[in-house]
């Protein structure tokens, strides 16, 4: 099926550096033996590091290399462990695992899976968290870490009992089991800043975070589908989810877009808003998820984890200004229909600026 163009009104970048970034993820990836040596091979082939660069921009560089080699431990894991491994199928042996990769997280020192090659690229994450934030990042880094283990064990009960959730259930997994919470602390690093708890933990922070989430995971599945399709066998996404539940595959396409448009659309009138009324760590903070969610869609789209040469996916090559779906009314999601409530009214700060001039920019393309 044929992807249209996806809107997109974050205009992209990358980090100077990315390329030195990739070569040191493969390095990092060898070194540790992350995964068996076939997916180690696809992984490494997956531009890891210049999806990192695209988030962090002008992030510290050695901050844009620890979240390059945390993702690729993570796809070590939800690649290795959950989606194609027998773990994958049996949520209380996955339990178990991710359980003791927990503790390690939380106490590297603890000798448990002393030869396990995920464990051993885990202690050398965590001492890199604890060299380049506070201990309160760290902390949260742990917590999420915690949040993304739980919510694949989820996900794992249905890989193995062969059901499809609803959609409002899958919302609330896929918020959490595609680990952008885990990057949340690392994006505060890469600037040298830590938001202050008045201010990280408002609602409307909150909010703001889950709706990066849900774009940055709804492309996702809307780009890996070709992908997932094309591999057999079980596999979940939000598009299988919306065909359950009696759309063609065209009609869920469509839907699948519009959800994430209508999101988008109130991500940046609310984030706009929160940047204008917070604290310099705010203004950074708000950035940091745009770019969050930007970076995602350009590597998305130019990825061969995702655009397969060898069954080539009929993935967009840029992006539009103009979304299908700019409704302010709420997503009839229940897990997420709250999000609206703290979305101010009337037009953003930015808003506001732009319409005072003539004409706006169109911004389409990738860095």
């Amino acid at each position: 099926m044929i992807v249209p163009p996806l809107f997109s009104p974050i205009p992209p970048a990358i980090h100077p550096r990315h390329a030195d970034v990739e070569v040191r993820t493969t390095a990092w990836a060898e070194a540790h033996r992350i995964g068996s040596d076939e997916l180690r091979r696809r992984l490494v082939r997956h531009a890891i590091g210049s999806f990192a660069a695209r988030v962090m921009p002008a992030g510290r560089e050695e901050v844009v290399q620890l979240m390059a080699d945390f993702v690729l431990w993570l796809f070590g894991v939800d690649d290795g462990c959950c989606e194609e491994g027998d773990l994958g199928r049996r949520p209380g042996d996955l339990a178990e695992t991710l359980h003791r990769l927990l503790r390690v997280a939380q106490n590297p020192e603890v000798p448990l899976m002393l030869d396990d090659p995920l464990a051993d690229g885990l202690r050398d994450l965590r001492a890199r968290v604890d060299g380049y934030g506070t201990a309160g990042q760290a902390a949260r880094w742990v917590s999420h870490l915690r949040e993304y283990f739980f919510s694949v064990v989820w996900e794992a009960s249905h890989r193995g009992a062969g059901t499809v959730p609803g959609l409002s259930d899958y919302t609330l997994m896929r918020l959490y089991d595609g680990a952008t919470t885990v990057v949340f602390p690392l994006l505060e690093m890469a600037h040298g800043y830590e938001l202050q708890p008045h201010e990280r933990d408002h609602r409307a922070v909150r909010a703001a975070e889950e709706m990066a989430s849900f774009v940055i995971t709804w492309d996702n599945d809307i780009l890996s589908d070709h992908k997932e399709r094309g591999a057999g066998g079980y596999f979940l996404n939000v598009l299988r989810v919306l065909e359950e539940g009696g759309l063609t595959a065209g009609e869920a396409m469509s839907t699948a877009i519009a959800q994430r448009d209508r999101v988008l659309t109130a991500f940046v009138r609310l984030s706009d808003h929160l940047s204008a009324a917070g604290s310099p760590q705010m203004r950074q903070y708000m950035a940091g998820l745009r770019s969050f969610v930007r970076g995602s869609q350009d590597w998305g789209i130019s990825s061969v984890r995702y655009t397969t040469p060898d069954d080539p996916a009929g993935l967009p090559v840029a992006f539009t200004d103009t979304p299908t779906d700019d409704s302010r009314e709420p997503l009839p999601i229940e897990a997420v229909s709250w999000w609206w409530g703290v979305v101010p009214p009337g037009p953003s700060p930015v808003e506001r600026l732009v319409a005072t001039r003539p004409g706006r920019a169109r911004l389409v393309g990738t860095a």
